[in-house]
């Protein structure tokens, strides 16, 4: 992993504008251009391009560095799909959370059918290390498909339970506007890998500001935001 000297290296702007830029855009409902005005306002000359680009780069490394310090969420799961448009097209984001409420993990995907079912729930145990007791799913067909399926393809998944509960899933389906409700103000995507990475960077912030990360070894409690963030990035 990179140093954060390495990380910023050759940067016109300091790093403490890069990640501030990023984390209101991924936070809060503000456009790109919002951002430049603001910036602005503090006198730095940005392009809203320049900002986009700072996302793209600078998420996935984000995510890298906050990961390291990622709980486990619980093995109850709560399963559901919303829907995100891309230049036009309908897509579908697959999301979990567990029975607290803590995010287990997302994927965007073009398809809604089992294929892009069983790759959410590879990615999801790939990330949480362990396989859920149980999966709750609403009615889709397809998922329920894919859940059955798995233990055929990992013994990991033997002793899943898989249960189909529309009470149970509210709590994903509110979740869901945590995301969305970042998401629409941005008013459409145009190109899936781009739209994949700031949604990525969505899901991080509205997992840190849930507090799935386990930051007691850098002694930031009560830190602010800014704090939090240099330090994570920089441990």
């Amino acid at each position: 992993m990179q140093s954060m000297d390495e990380l910023f290296k050759g940067r016109h702007f300091e790093r403490e504008v890069i990640v501030l830029c990023v984390r209101w855009y991924l936070r809060f409902k503000l456009s790109l251009r919002d951002l430049v005005e603001m910036m602005a306002e503090r006198g730095l000359a940005l392009a809203h391009t320049t900002i986009m680009r700072w996302v793209q780069r600078f998420v996935p490394e984000f995510e890298k560095r906050w990961n390291r310090f990622a709980r486990k969420a619980g093995r109850s799961w709560r399963v559901d799909e919303t829907y995100v448009k891309i230049r036009g097209k309908w897509t579908y984001l697959y999301r979990a959370v567990d029975r607290d409420g803590q995010t287990v993990d997302f994927r965007l995907s073009a398809n809604r059918d089992v294929k892009a079912a069983k790759a959410f729930f590879r990615k999801a145990l790939e990330t949480q290390g362990r396989p859920p007791v149980s999966i709750t799913l609403d009615g889709y067909a397809a998922s329920h498909r894919a859940v059955r399926e798995l233990p055929a393809q990992s013994s990991r998944w033997k002793d899943t339970r898989l249960r189909s509960s529309k009470y149970l899933n509210n709590m994903i389906e509110q979740d869901h506007r945590g995301v969305k409700s970042r998401i629409n103000p941005m008013l459409g995507f145009k190109v899936f890998d781009r739209a994949a990475v700031t949604i990525a960077g969505v899901e991080l912030l509205h997992r840190v500001r849930k507090g799935q990360f386990n930051l007691g070894r850098l002694h930031v409690r009560g830190q602010a935001a800014p704090a939090i963030w240099n330090a994570v990035l920089s441990a």
